[in-house]
């Protein structure tokens, strides 16, 4: 049997390529960029699958050209960037890879709160430039992190392995989401359930970790800064629309909090004009998961999810597995 033809939109970590080369006939993007709508109809047209990033735009005109499409593997645990109502009406299943990101992504968001607060990569560029003379009792003079208030905008895997690492800190953490976390999981790591309003006033580090979807477009801007600490820091590893980055630009300049520490953006990979001038802000290009090993396990598993489908099985993670009885699986 010939094995089936799958087309990937951008390179992935070698142990990765090579598991799909060994189990399907492969094409790849042979750019270290992403495609442009055109391209990608193109380079799919015929394809049984298709395994794609979170930057590549997947909507209704990218699928209708696919006859032969089986299924959307998408490389991320987010899934905005495809449409899934429009695969649902063709009964393409969607899927998406999380849990194997979660730790990675909790050190990195972890990693920007400890940066921005203690101004390390503002120390950084300080030394490098020649202007550390003498050590000062004020030079760089920081916040603290060990015994302040963290505050988790949603309490899911991420914002959850964030409350573990705010225990070695002595931490005390606060939590605002829809869902309560189990009282047995909430009592081991000391959460406390409160309003978002209540977590803003309180906190002193406000970590989002929310999904992305229209009822949650700008869950914080301006009305949410003017409710946090003058004193306070803004750490978003999530997604870039949660926040109103113009609001959040204002809030940084004019003192109205304290700093920010941001792996992704509204307006990916652009950022909010004045964002990159501010000295209290640390900023990184979308690279919390970014360890070889997390990578290959994230393609590991999305590859696993994408032949499933194409063997005629239910993959893992599906995000819309209302289409599997129509398949037949």
């Amino acid at each position: 049997m010939a094995k089936p033809r799958v087309f990937l939109s951008r390179e992935l970590p070698p142990a990765v390529m090579a598991a799909l080369r060994e189990r399907c006939q492969l094409t790849a993007n042979p750019e270290s960029r992403v495609l442009a709508k055109a391209e990608l109809i193109a380079a799919t047209t015929g394809m049984d699958g298709l395994l794609c990033l979170l930057t590549d735009t997947i909507d209704a005109e990218v699928l209708d050209i696919q006859p032969r499409l089986k299924v959307v593997s998408n490389y991320a645990v987010g899934f905005n960037n495809v449409d899934i109502v429009a695969a649902t009406e063709r009964d393409i299943p969607v899927t998406n890879t999380p849990g194997v990101l979660t730790e990675t992504t909790a050190d990195f968001a972890f990693a920007l709160l400890m940066a921005v607060a203690r101004r390390v990569v503002e120390g950084d560029r300080y030394a490098r430039a020649g202007k550390y003379k003498e050590w000062a009792p004020l030079l760089m003079i920081g916040a603290d992190i060990h015994e302040k208030t963290l505050g988790l905008v949603g309490a899911g895997r991420i914002g959850l392995a964030m409350a573990r690492r705010a225990r070695g800190f002595s931490m005390r953490v606060l939590y605002a989401d829809v869902h309560p976390v189990p009282t047995d999981q909430a009592t081991e790591l000391g959460l406390e359930r409160v309003s978002l309003e209540e977590l803003l006033a309180q906190a002193d580090f406000v970590s989002i970790h929310a999904p992305y979807m229209p009822e949650t477009h700008h869950l914080i801007g301006a009305p949410q800064f003017a409710q946090m600490k003058d004193t306070a820091f803004l750490i978003n590893s999530a997604r870039g629309p949660l926040v109103d980055e113009a609001a959040l630009v204002e809030a940084l300049r004019t003192g109205r909090i304290a700093g920010a520490g941001l792996d992704v953006y509204e307006h990916e990979p652009a950022l909010a004009p004045g964002l990159a001038e501010l000295d209290n802000v640390v900023l990184a290009p979308h690279a919390a998961s970014a360890s070889l090993e997390t990578r290959t396990r994230m393609g590991i598993l999305a590859v696993d999810n994408l032949m499933a489908v194409l063997e005629g099985k239910r993959a893992t993670h599906t995000v819309n597995p209302e289409v599997y009885p129509r398949l037949g699986l």
